[in-house]
């Protein structure tokens, strides 16, 4: 009896000693940043699975009413879901260790999680009163929808091992696949069928086939991208498969996103384009391609830098280095930034638009196009002129294109045989026709008799036109030049051109040509007969 009462009581010894060596760490275990994580991660393995010592590694001071081994597998989950490659060579070994800002503490992954960092406390390095708070809200993060459930009730499918993964995930991987591909059946079907269809059956078939299909495509690898980054942490892959898998998952996505709001663009420019078409002003009609253009830039620009960011790339370094380097390149540029501003000026200001006749110097023509270096005007030689933008801008610009009236002056010459009663006659009947005419304007013409030249009588003809274009100005200005001509002939005036008369004074056998003159007394009386005295008051 006493050698079984001695036999009890070694074994329950040796029970209780190896179960109190079990809970217990090792010495040294928390000593430094490496040492804490190795601890961390050792007990945490699927073969040695130990979350009560791996709980040893949260600081103790914040643990007061939680539960610290569900914290502790939390955060491996989140981790390995996440696709957190942990380097464990890399980790300082120094027991005193400090980050740049001279703090105690080490980030496991700075860039994706800075809310997980060990620091030290007591001469232990602990997980952080930060991240023990934060652990929960990053494994819904990480495992959204409440997908952290299928974790339990996966594994039940079967827990054989294969070539390094379990049964009940090469079937989970097989089921992920069908539903991707059942997905992108389905929206392939809502798109080619229904909404294509629906377009065509309203006749818009061609907007259906040029604008909406091509974003069908890239929303449904979208969609279905979307759904991998959600389930592939439930799968628990092996850590570096998981690691660039998620990478590259993380990288398709903006680039699919890219790509439909890239198609997005065109379909907004061809909406843009329609308005501009219903509006009076051709400027817009070219604003609207430049505009699709930046939008264009601008979406690659942004996506590019997205896709830069979910590979882990730092964008701060890169988009400092880029202000350095836009600097340089302004200053390199100076004449091409001009210009280009020079474009916003025109495009804003709308000094002009296409199709206006303009004056700028020495150039004369008509606006072809505004791009964003320079502005093209085909000249009345029908040569084409190319001037940037930036020196168009400082220019004054004499816009034939906006008058409302455009003028007409010339001077019409007659014979100096022509007798007063026919120069009225004859400018009462240039009135006449300016009155007449539909396409003059009425409110303002000057025609007068106002110049007496070296060989003709001079009448002014200044009169506008109301006519939008230089064809139908010149058309109008035909009829009026043709109804002068017909009134001259009518009324028997002859226009003068440039003659030369030599008289000669003395000639024999014939009269003097030199005038005799009247007396002072015989003018004074003939004046006094055509200006009579006005009667006093």
């Amino acid at each position: 009896m006493r050698y079984f009462l001695i036999l009890f009581i070694f074994f329950s010894y040796s029970s209780f000693s190896q179960n109190e060596d079990a809970n217990t760490l090792p010495p040294n275990s928390l000593s430094s940043p490496k040492a804490t994580v190795n601890t961390f991660l050792q007990n945490l393995q699927e073969d040695d699975f130990h979350p009560q010592i791996a709980s040893k590694t949260l600081n103790p001071e914040y643990l007061k009413g939680k539960d610290a081994e569900l914290i502790i597998t939390q955060l491996k989950q989140v981790l390995d879901g996440a696709g957190v490659l942990i380097e464990i060579d890399e980790i300082p070994e120094n027991p005193n260790y400090s980050d740049s800002s001279g703090l105690k503490r080490y980030y496991l992954s700075e860039f994706e999680f800075p809310q997980i960092y060990l620091e030290k406390s007591d001469e232990k390095w602990y997980f952080s009163k930060k991240t023990i708070n934060k652990v929960q809200e990053l494994h819904q993060q990480v495992y959204p929808f409440g997908t952290d459930k299928l974790m339990n009730i996966l594994p039940k499918m079967g827990a054989q091992k294969i070539l390094g993964l379990h049964t009940w995930q090469y079937i989970s991987i097989l089921i992920l696949i069908v539903i991707c591909v059942l997905i992108h059946k389905i929206l392939s079907w809502f798109f080619d069928w229904l909404i294509y269809q629906l377009l065509k059956n309203k006749g818009y078939g061609n907007i259906a086939h040029d604008y909406i299909m091509p974003v069908a495509r890239p929303f449904s690898l979208l969609i279905i991208v979307g759904i991998l980054i959600i389930m592939i942490p439930v799968l628990q892959l092996p850590i570096t498969f998981n690691h660039y898998f998620i990478l590259l998952l993380r990288a398709l996505l903006p680039l699919f996103g890219t790509m439909m709001a890239y198609k997005l663009v065109d379909i907004l420019g061809e909406y843009m384009m329609k308005k501009a078409a219903q509006t009076e002003t051709t400027m817009d009609d070219q604003i609207v391609p430049i505009l699709k253009r930046v939008l264009k830039i601008f979406v690659i620009i942004i996506g590019f830098l997205y896709i830069l960011n979910n590979l882990r790339f730092d964008i701060t370094a890169l988009l400092a280095g880029i202000s350095i380097g836009g600097l340089a390149f302004a200053l390199a540029a100076q004449d091409t930034i001009k210009n280009f501003f020079g474009s916003l000026m025109i495009l804003f200001d709308k000094p002009f638009q296409i199709g206006d006749w303009v004056t700028a110097g020495d150039i004369d023509g008509t606006v072809e196009e505004v791009g964003f270096r320079s502005t093209r005007v085909r000249t009345f030689r029908n040569s084409l002129i190319t001037v940037p933008n930036g020196k168009l801008a400082d220019m004054a610009v004499d816009n034939h294109g906006l008058r409302k009236y455009r003028r007409f002056y010339t001077t019409i010459t007659i014979t100096y045989d022509t007798p007063p009663h026919l120069i009225e006659a004859f400018t009462e009947g240039l009135k006449k026709i300016v009155d007449d005419h539909p396409k003059t304007w009425k409110d303002f013409y000057n025609i007068y008799f106002n110049n007496m030249s070296a060989y003709s009588l001079d009448i002014m003809f200044y009169v506008f036109l109301d006519v939008p274009t230089w064809g139908e100005e010149l058309k109008y200005k035909e009829e009026l030049l043709l109804s002068i001509m017909k009134l001259a002939k009518e009324l028997g005036i002859n226009f003068a051109f440039p003659t030369q008369t030599l008289h000669m004074e003395n000639f024999p056998g014939q009269p003097s040509l030199s005038p005799e003159y009247q007396e002072k007394n015989q003018v004074s009386e003939k004046l006094k007969n055509l200006f009579p005295p006005s009667n006093p008051k």
